[in-house]
């Protein structure tokens, strides 16, 4: 065979090889990898502070409307109805020879009707109406203390203003009254019992503090810590007793010292009789007030 021949045919017989390997290699050939790109990280939420709740803090901090007007509606609900009648007040036989002098001569008093409180004024009511709180042992409803006379009327004063009533402290005499029982008195010698323990926080059971108002025994109108836990301001000046009875007395017309009644934590037993009576200087830790209303 010509030479030219031979060459001729091997080239064709080696063609198809050469393009099946191409197609091998190229259908072998590794694709590129695609990166996807990454998303965007998202911004992270900001921490929103949870919000202020409408009730009352430890210390007894109560700011907003509506934790105002819940203190207020407590105030107005546990107002106790006395009805007017006729009492001996002062040293009188029950309160035997713990009795001062200063609480006699004893003497008939006649009394309109009026409410008066079931608690002291509390921490809560207190910094609810003043935004303030001066007490020495906090406690949203133990009784405010460490405040004066002044003070308090500053606090009736913005009471009423919230309320549209006329709060005030009690006289002598209807203090007197309410914690002997009113017309229901069984005539003991503290405020609800002859046996102080049962309705007093006092100088021998107390701990050195105050408490939460109301867990002792109430008296005969369903009031509470008239003997002890704190002393109570009452409207009048000081002054002696007279024989006379008397219809609705509110005192001297002036003085150096205001009233407080009840005795407190810290005092002994003679001190939380009914009939006890004291003339403070100003701001004691032992020293709170109770409202009256004489109409509701």
């Amino acid at each position: 065979m010509n030479p030219k021949h031979i060459i001729l045919t091997l080239l064709i017989m080696l063609c198809p090889i050469g393009m099946a390997a191409q197609s091998t290699i190229t259908r072998h050939k590794p694709k590129p990898a695609v990166t996807k790109p990454k998303p965007a990280a998202k911004p992270k939420a900001k921490h929103k502070p949870a919000p202020r709740r409408n009730s009352t803090h430890h210390s007894g901090s109560i700011s907003s409307t509506t934790g105002l007007s819940a203190e207020l509606n407590k105030l107005i609900n546990n107002m106790v109805y006395v009805a007017g009648g006729t009492f001996t007040m002062g040293g009188t036989s029950e309160q035997g020879s713990d009795a001062y002098t200063d609480e006699k001569p004893t003497h008939n008093v006649t009394l309109s009707s009026y409410y008066i409180c079931k608690y002291e004024v509390t921490q809560a009511l207190w910094q609810a109406v003043m935004d303030s709180n001066p007490s020495k042992f906090k406690g949203d409803y133990r009784p405010v203390e460490c405040v004066s006379w002044n003070d308090c009327q500053t606090f009736i004063n913005r009471l009423n203003s919230y309320t549209g009533r006329k709060f005030r402290l009690p006289t002598e005499a209807e203090w007197e009254f309410a914690a002997r029982g009113g017309n229901y008195s069984r005539h003991y010698k503290y405020s609800g019992s002859n046996n102080l323990d049962d309705v007093a926080w006092y100088g021998d059971n107390s701990g050195d503090r105050t408490h939460h108002v109301g867990i002792k025994q109430a008296n005969e109108l369903g009031l509470y810590d008239m003997s002890g836990n704190v002393w109570e301001w009452c409207s009048d000046w000081y002054g002696s007793y007279s024989s006379y009875s008397q219809n609705d007395p509110t005192g001297p017309n002036s003085g150096s010292y205001r009233m407080r009644r009840g005795g407190s934590w810290d005092n002994g037993a003679a001190n939380c009789r009914s009939s006890n009576r004291y003339s403070p200087g100003d701001r004691f830790h032992t020293l709170g007030l109770r409202l009256v209303l004489s109409q509701l």
